[in-house]
């Protein structure tokens, strides 16, 4: 496995409160990782610290170079995208300015039109609403407009927090098959998610978080097998995964 995202010793605080201690963490190419655990075991902290907008000590390596030091829209010309928690849409601006805005790196400036296509293709929905304000919409229309928005970037590496958050089932689905369809493509994909059966469906592989370190990591065999990932989040069955692509 060839190595994009290696992260080493990496810790993060809130004050005098730790939020990551000693982190170590690999994405290889065009791998679905996932990131499991409960509320307040550090996952979204991981994918701040990985963007830049938290404080770190440790080492981050993107495709074998450092990055811990860069700034945050650094880190996004380099190609390292995410998506938070909560969607984030700029709600007064339609859902054409809020694609838009995701193509302001200059990496991605000059394919912007091949861009837009490519995600009004993933997200049919969206070719009529181009004009609508992005606060108008459904939450899981407003899913796709974040999503849109990163790949307009040309990430290398998309970091999904949560996308599964407010949304029904079904629709949900539709974004994890998204998903997939984005990694067939050869798109990295670093995926933080509370609904661990549907991590487990979509990834090739995991980790467990708790109190801001890595408790257990394997494929989603391995941890739907694991005594303390199948009585915490699955029930006592054993769960059928089937793992990446």
């Amino acid at each position: 496995m060839t190595s994009l995202l290696a992260i080493s010793d990496l810790h993060a605080s809130y004050g005098d409160i730790a939020a990551l201690v000693g982190v170590d963490l690999e994405v290889g190419e065009r791998e679905i990782v996932a990131i499991l655990g409960a509320n307040g075991a550090g996952k979204t902290t991981l994918l701040r610290a990985i963007s830049g907008v938290v404080a770190t000590k440790g080492v981050i390596r993107l495709a074998g170079e450092q990055i811990e030091n860069d700034p945050p829209h650094v880190r996004v010309e380099r190609g390292l995208v995410h998506v938070p928690e909560g969607r984030g849409v700029f709600p007064f601006l339609s859902v054409a300015e809020n694609l838009e805005l995701g193509a302001f790196p200059a990496r991605a400036r000059a394919g912007r039109q091949a861009e837009m296509e490519h995600v009004l293709d993933l997200f049919p929905q969206l070719k009529r609403l181009l004009h609508r304000r992005a606060g108008s919409l459904s939450g899981g229309e407003q899913q796709m407009v974040a999503i849109g928005r990163g790949l307009m970037s040309r990430p290398r590496l998309l970091m999904l927090d949560e996308p599964s958050l407010g949304l029904a089932p079904m629709v949900f689905d539709a974004i994890l098959e998204t998903i997939r369809r984005l990694n067939e493509c050869g798109l990295t994909i670093l995926l933080v998610e509370q609904a661990v059966q549907d991590s487990l469906s979509v990834a090739h592989r995991c980790y467990l978080f708790g109190e801001g370190r890595v408790v257990l990591s394997g494929d989603p065999e391995q941890l739907s097998r694991d005594p303390r990932v199948r009585d915490a989040y699955l029930g006592h069955a054993p769960a059928t995964t089937e793992g990446g692509s």
